[in-house]
Parts: structure tokens; C-alpha cells; sequence
């Protein structure tokens, strides 16, 4: 490829993280339609449809994904290049970019988030919560936060804080009226509200006495959004499975009932995740020494495992 196409093809990468030209072209300080021109001429020089356009939403083509999938590890080698020089100053700076679940946004890093933004002030964090697991050298992410995901030889996990439990509850308001589930199996007859995790539905798990059961339930609501689904449970529509440190403010309160306890099962850690393919920019590295004092999770970093 010639050079004079590198800032075409970096550019076609934000149009397709944003899914949009006008979010894009406002990142890039360009107008919309010259970067839909530029798109266009950079379409024209490969000879193939890399775009398919709507009126609500740009999405990638075939081609167009294989593109973004070959040249994302490079534009992601550029761009630590650059603030690599950016990073040479006192203070750690640039934009440190997370992929993680909403649960581990809101159970590991909302607590932490705001004192660390005042720690660094040169330091921009951008959050990309997806319940689905992405390639993150081909997403140009600096580290991920998920738990229970077993991951490749070649990234490197650091655990944050305690273990971490899933947690069935219920409000009153619902259960008035209702007899409270002695087993899974009891959910049965109860409007269970269930999460969606990239185009499937999650199976509850179970865990009691040695025995770990999966299983599929039904009820009135379906959501990607952890919140919505919480904030449903506390209005009284139905059963929801959340994280225990998610749920126990509420418990307390005596907002929400947990129900099923013997049977929770415990997943282990959060942990925070991170290629060893490129150098470590100061900025991540600041962010896990710091995430990893307040969470007081150990030192050690192992080279197996993270989490959803």
C-alpha cells in the first residue's frame, strides 16, 4: 500500500469504530462531507466497496471489515508510537482506551475513576463497555477488564480486587404474593429479566455443594444494559441475576431480596488484561499500578487468565 493512503485507512478506521461520519469527522477536525469524500476516493483506489452507507448508520462491508481486522494492529502501533513522544514529558498523557463489561465498569473502575482523573489530568480515558469479547489489538485498546475469560499465551492479566460473586435478587413489591425460589429450578415459574451477551441470551449459573448448573429462563424483559435490567428489578418487574457487589447496597436497604443464596456461584476476580505485543505506554501503566492499589488486589501478574 502506498504511503500516501495511511492517513486514508486511518481515518476509515474511525468512521467505522464511530459507525458514523459525523462523529468521526468531529473527532478528526474535518467536515463530514470531506471525509465522505475521502472515504469515497479511498474506495476508488482499492477498487472495492469498504462502506455500506444508510440513513441512520455506516457499517462495514466484507471487505471493508477485513481491511479494519489487517490494518488495525498497525494504525494501534502508530498511534502508541506517537504518544509514545507525548509520554517522554513529567506526566503520563494521551487517551488510554478500556474495553470492558458495564458490570466491571461499574463494580472495578466507576469507584476509582474520578480520583484518578485528578491524579492525572493529562490522562484521557475512553470506556467501551461491551458484553461481547473483541479483539483488542485490531480495536487499538490499550488493556480490558472482564472476569472468568480464559485468554491467549500472549496477553498478560493482573487481578483486581476481591472475588466476585452472582447474586439472584428480587424487590418486595414482586415477591408480594409470590413463594420465594428454593432451587433454580423454582424460577420456573417466575418473569426472570435476562441479559443479552452479543446475540445470545445468558444462561444463569448456578453453583451448590460441588454442583455448577447452567439454565435458560423466561420473563418479560430483555436488556444488554446491566442497569436497565437492576433498575427494572428495583421497580418490582421481575427476578434479576447481578454481581453481589453490584446488589448489596440494596440488600441492605432492604430494596431488593436475595434469593437463591446458597446457590450463587462465585466467579473469581476481575482482572485487567493487556497484549504483550506492544510496549506497556506509561499511561496503562499508571492506571494499573493505581487500580490495583485502591482495589488492594495482589502484585503478582499472570499470563492465563481474565475476565467478561
Amino acid at each position: 500500500m502506498s504511503p500516501e493512503l495511511f492517513p486514508a485507512v486511518a481515518a476509515f478506521a474511525r468512521v467505522a469504530h464511530h459507525a458514523s461520519f459525523t462523529r468521526a469527522a468531529a473527532e478528526l477536525g474535518v467536515s463530514t462531507s470531506a471525509l465522505s469524500q475521502n472515504m469515497r476516493s479511498l474506495e476508488e483506489r482499492l477498487g472495492v466497496r469498504l462502506l455500506s452507507r444508510s440513513t441512520r448508520r455506516v457499517g462495514l462491508t466484507e471487505a471493508g471489515q477485513r481491511l479494519l481486522r489487517d490494518a488495525g494492529p498497525a494504525i494501534a502501533a502508530l498511534v502508541a508510537a506517537v504518544e509514545k513522544v507525548h509520554e517522554s514529558r513529567d506526566r503520563p498523557a494521551g487517551l488510554l482506551r478500556l474495553n470492558l463489561s458495564r458490570a466491571a465498569a461499574d463494580a472495578v473502575v466507576m469507584p476509582h475513576l474520578v480520583d484518578f482523573l485528578e491524579a492525572y489530568p493529562d490522562v484521557t480515558v475512553e470506556m467501551h463497555c461491551d458484553n461481547a469479547l473483541v479483539d483488542m489489538v485490531a480495536g487499538g485498546f490499550d488493556a480490558g477488564i472482564r472476569l472468568g475469560e480464559k485468554l491467549a499465551q500472549d496477553f498478560v492479566a493482573v487481578p483486581l480486587g476481591a472475588r466476585q460473586r452472582l447474586a439472584v435478587v428480587a424487590a418486595p413489591r414482586y415477591l408480594r404474593g409470590c413463594t420465594e425460589p428454593q432451587t433454580p429450578a423454582d424460577l420456573a415459574g417466575h418473569r426472570c429479566l435476562n441479559g443479552r451477551l452479543g446475540v445470545g441470551l445468558y444462561r444463569w449459573e448456578f453453583s451448590h455443594q460441588g454442583r455448577d448448573l447452567e439454565m435458560d429462563v423466561a420473563g418479560p424483559l430483555l436488556s444488554n444494559d446491566g442497569d436497565l435490567l437492576l433498575d427494572a428489578a428495583r421497580a418490582g418487574a421481575g427476578v434479576a441475576m447481578a454481581f453481589e457487589v453490584l446488589v448489596q447496597e440494596d440488600i441492605a436497604a432492604g430494596r431488593l431480596v436475595p434469593l437463591l443464596r446458597p446457590w450463587w456461584p462465585d466467579f473469581g476476580s476481575f482482572y485487567l488484561y493487556y497484549s504483550t505485543r506492544t510496549l506497556m505506554p506509561r499511561k496503562l501503566r499508571v492506571f494499573i499500578d493505581f487500580m490495583q492499589m485502591r482495589c488492594s488486589s495482589p502484585t503478582r501478574e499472570t499470563g492465563r487468565r481474565a475476565g467478561p
